[in-house]
């Protein structure tokens, strides 16, 4: 197949009369500089955008080599497509594979969380100090540090601040990024309301995947990365809902640890977890709970959304 005559069938059947290596190289070059800016970034999105890229250069780029080599006949929107199934085939056998060594694993579902001492809080990155800045200027104080032991010297570091009335607490975690050893931030917003809900609002980009109490009303946004329109989207669910919020009066860490507590006995009840019996054999979750961890991984990873949690 000659370079000048080369025939490619991209979008929608439009022909493109030049050599689509081209176009490959450079997305895979774009692909490099992205994966390299994430390392220090650690956006949710920059990662989205760069699965879908990949996705791309396997699927034209397998194409294309059969294409030229003259392997096969087919034409090379079908050999694309071929290669697109076999990339979202091997992908959710990977994820299959790890969410079942998780399973397996000594890592803690819901970690015990004790107060963080060591001065290690948080971040000096600038994006963390512009971070704090913003908290502070939306009226939050601090209320209390703490840290959760996750696995060698790796720990979760979360930071909660209160608004004035003690009507909202924003949470901030801090996520460890193996292996490139960067850090990500995540924001989450809880309120109580007159008629005992807690509304939680966070963009959390982790899949999740159980189940919360009947009052708890949660939603994630992890391509909200802003805490301004994060903040402006909770206060609009309690507008829209015309909730009173009542002040939050129990101590930060020990509502946190009671929370974890409460949160997985109801996914041992609701068949997400496994009972504590049954997991040397069976892992730590369920076959329903590996499947519902799954779905939102591939949600998360491509679609930038997380499940509803009922």
């Amino acid at each position: 197949m000659h370079r000048q005559e080369c025939l490619c069938y991209v979008f929608l059947g439009i022909p493109m009369t030049f050599d689509p290596a081209y176009l490959i190289f450079l997305a895979m070059a774009l692909s490099l500089v992205l994966m390299r800016i994430n390392r220090v970034e650690a956006s949710p999105v920059i990662a989205l955008v760069n699965r879908w890229l990949r996705w791309g250069i396997f699927a034209t780029g397998g194409a294309y080599l059969l294409k030229g080599f003259e392997l096969v006949d087919h034409p090379f929107w079908l050999l694309a497509l071929i290669f697109a199934l076999l990339w979202f085939l091997g992908e959710t056998l990977y994820n299959w594979m790890a969410i079942q060594a998780y399973s397996q694993s000594e890592l803690p579902l819901f970690p015990r969380y004790e107060p963080n001492d060591s001065g290690e809080g948080w971040p000096t990155q600038n994006r963390f100090l512009k971070l704090r800045d913003q908290i502070r200027a939306s009226g939050f104080a601090h209320l209390a540090s703490m840290r959760a032991h996750i696995a060698g010297s790796a720990y979760v570091r979360v930071s909660i601040y209160q608004n004035q009335d003690a009507t909202t607490r924003l949470q901030i975690t801090f996520l460890p990024q193996a292996p490139t050893g960067g850090i990500a931030a995540v924001i989450g917003i809880s309120t109580l309301t007159a008629d005992g809900c807690r509304y939680v609002t966070d963009n959390t980009f982790m899949p999740y995947a159980g189940f919360y109490p009947e009052n708890w009303l949660v939603e994630r946004k992890p391509w909200m990365r802003s805490l301004g329109a994060l903040l402006q989207f909770h206060r609009s669910r309690l507008a829209t809902n015309n909730e009173t919020p009542v002040p939050d009066t129990a101590d930060p860490i020990e509502e946190m640890n009671t929370h974890q507590r409460a949160i997985e006995q109801l996914n041992i009840e609701l068949g997400f977890l496994a009972p504590y019996n049954e997991r040397e054999e069976t892992g730590r979750m369920t076959k329903a709970g590996r499947y519902r961890t799954w779905k939102e991984l591939w949600m998360l990873n491509y679609l930038g959304r997380a499940m509803r949690y009922l």
